[in-house]
């Protein structure tokens, strides 16, 4: 029996947005699937019902695995492609296996030979990127960082460290919507002047907006999903 194959389906990172951000191979792909890993099946059914899957949504298989899926699980939620189906893996936004659950379940599908198709779509890490005006060669993504003090500022101040070293690169992070403005009132805060600062917001959607310099900008930010990013002046430039 032929294996099944295990996509990588993005998901728009705004809502209300489908189109714009998917291209129609990535639509119909999802369209044609009938199994789905997804980090939330709430807001995967809303996605297959957006994406107009012609099935009945409550006849498909969605099975929920979080924002950590527990390994024990990963081989059995494989198990419909041993027999010859398609599955999907979805985030609640962006990219599956990119600061979003799915790189385990790719990594245990390559060791049972079920081949991993990684799908064209949105990533807010590199849409975010590519707005700021920032360093695109060298960049780091540090996922969550504390939220007590002292470790948050010391995090900060770390990752400004490493940011303004010879052998420096984009530090990029997120944080919880309602901590947005809080976020980026900590970073003017505690980084020098001269490092740049990335509040990149609701990327690809309506409220979309990005700025690498907020030193003289309102701190205020809406509670909307936001890539931050700091990069530092650095003291010697790679040739």
């Amino acid at each position: 029996m032929n294996k099944g194959k295990l996509f990588m389906l993005p998901v728009p990172i705004a809502d209300g947005v489908l189109n714009d951000t998917l291209p129609e191979h990535t639509i119909q792909t999802a369209r044609e699937l009938k199994f789905f890993l997804a980090e939330n099946a709430k807001s995967a059914r809303a996605f297959l019902k957006f994406c107009g899957h012609p099935s009945p949504i409550a006849s498909l298989s969605i099975e929920e695995i979080g924002h950590r899926p527990d390994s024990a699980k990963v081989r059995g939620w494989l198990k419909p492609a041993l027999e010859g189906n398609d599955i999907g893996i979805v985030s609640e936004a962006g990219c599956p296996g990119v600061a979003d659950p799915g790189a385990q379940i790719a990594a245990e599908a390559h060791k049972l030979g079920i081949r991993v198709v990684p799908l064209v779509g949105p990533s807010s890490i590199l849409l975010a990127l590519m707005a700021s005006g920032m360093d695109g060669q060298h960049f780091r993504f540090c996922g969550y960082l504390p939220i007590k003090e002292p470790a948050r500022t010391n995090a900060i101040k770390d990752l400004e460290r490493k940011s303004a070293s010879s052998e420096g690169e984009t530090q990029l992070f997120i944080e919880t919507p309602y901590r947005n403005s809080g976020m980026l009132a900590d970073l003017v805060k505690n980084c020098a002047p001269t490092t740049l600062i990335l509040a990149a917001t609701d990327i690809s959607g309506p409220e979309e907006r990005s700025a690498a310099d907020w030193k003289k900008q309102d701190l205020s930010l809406p509670k909307l999903p936001t890539v931050f990013g700091i990069l530092g002046a650095k003291r010697a430039r790679r040739a």
